[in-house]
């Protein structure tokens, strides 16, 4: 069901401070999308809000205008706390809250584990007005007395899902015992699982609540194909695929560091512009990838999962799965990288006879045609293939003996056919 609330038609019927205003307008925001149109007038007025809406919906732009209005500049003290599941999304709503409020003379700062903690500690003595940061690290800073929070009058947790997936729940919960009970929370997720209700029930009084409609356009606008293909035949469907589509913005996911470490290096070989995103690079060796996708300096981004959850690169034209994921979830967050805010995309996904059973599982699972890429790979009927949901978790339900052979194998190379196996 969606939301019945009124709605606004532009960001001026908000009666926003000037400054704020000119911000919106000089950031390029132009109609509201409809989490905006929903959560930024019951966050003026000063409600608790729990908002769903799907990534790539506009929700940095829905809680940072709120927020951005409540600070107090002449105040020299931390008014806002914004949490994130990960680093570069705490970055990404660091960038887009500064937009914003680049003429309120507004201080934030970004901390995050990877990042020198003595930096961030100067960052913080000067004098900040909002604090965005991954759960860890704030703790950190809180338990040094670094980073006090008794002036912090507004709080979003920004991606609880994926925050509560990762396991982050304490946490959470140890980071607003040490804000004051009468601050403002906000808690913004795409999907509601029970645990968030609970948390939003112990520490939000009266929230307003707001489900933005699945029939949203960044769903309808989002075209999904399939290909059913021997692992070792990816990479020659992949670079066919590059070679005829020549998309400008491509994200291809692996399951594996090791893989995409090694399907980056090849695909570099035949395209100038590839980038990598996986969990053994630096901080520094991260920022620059995503920096170098973001800004159109490459025009492939091969990634692990951390890509995957709630990193918003507007104007990504497909996103490839060259893996299909062992939790289902994972497979939405990817193609949800695509058809952000209005826009249009495609995603398209390679599976192996040995991941048959966990594309079933997403078939099943969503709501929109996932349609075969080739007349080939519509001869097989995934949909008689009966996924095993026992036991099914964050980890997509392997037993540990099971899920060794996923796990890394030989990179092989067949020189005729220019194969490769990149799954591990």
């Amino acid at each position: 069901m969606g939301s019945s609330k009124k709605r606004v038609q532009s960001f001026k019927e908000l009666q926003l401070d000037p400054l704020i205003q000119k911000g919106v307008d000089s950031a390029g925001y132009q109609r509201p999308f409809p989490i905006q149109e929903l959560a930024i007038a019951p966050l003026l007025s000063g409600r608790n809000v729990i908002g769903q809406a799907k990534t790539g919906s506009g929700k940095t732009a829905a809680f940072g205008i709120p927020l951005l209005q409540s600070l107090d500049s002449r105040v020299n003290r931390v008014q806002a706390l914004v949490l994130a599941p990960t680093r570069e999304l705490a970055v990404q709503i660091t960038s887009e809250l500064k937009k914003i409020g680049a003429f309120t003379g507004a201080r934030i700062v970004t901390i995050y584990g990877g990042q020198s903690i003595n930096v961030q500690f100067e960052a913080l003595q000067r004098g900040v007005h909002v604090v965005v940061g991954t759960p860890g690290r704030v703790i950190d800073h809180i338990k040094r007395g670094t980073l006090l929070l008794d002036s912090a009058k507004f709080v979003v947790i920004d991606e609880a899902d994926t925050m509560l997936d990762m396991g982050f729940v304490d946490d959470v919960e140890f980071i607003l015992d040490s804000v004051s009970e009468n601050r403002q929370l906000s808690l913004f997720s795409a999907t509601m699982p029970q645990p968030i209700v609970e948390l939003a029930r112990k520490y939000m009084r009266d929230p307003e609540r707001i489900l933005v409609d699945a029939n949203d356009p960044t769903v309808e606008t989002l075209e999904q194909f399939y290909a059913v293909v021997n692992q070792e035949e990816k990479y020659s469907l992949l670079t066919d695929l590059l070679g005829r589509l020549k998309p400008k913005s491509t994200v291809i996911f692996c399951r594996t560091k090791y893989g995409t470490r090694r399907l980056a290096r090849e695909l570099e070989r035949q395209f100038q512009s590839v980038v990598p995103l996986h969990g053994d690079l630096s901080q520094h060796q991260r920022d620059h990838s995503m920096s170098t996708f973001r800004q159109g300096n490459a025009d492939v981004l091969v990634a692990t999962d951390v890509a995957s959850r709630g990193i918003d690169i507007r104007q990504v034209d497909c996103v490839i799965n060259f893996d299909v994921p062992q939790d289902t979830l994972l497979y939405f967050h990817r193609v949800g990288r695509t058809a952000r805010a209005g826009d249009s995309g495609k995603a398209y996904t390679f599976v192996s006879p040995e991941e048959f059973e966990d594309f079933a599982r997403i078939k099943q699972m969503s709501k929109w045609q996932i349609k075969p890429l080739r007349p080939e790979d519509a001869s097989h009927h995934l949909e008689s293939v009966q996924p095993n949901n026992q036991g099914r978790g964050r980890y997509g339900g392997f037993q540990p003996g099971e899920r060794s052979r996923y796990g890394r194998r030989r990179w092989t190379q067949r020189g005729a056919s220019r194969g490769r196996n990149f799954n591990r």
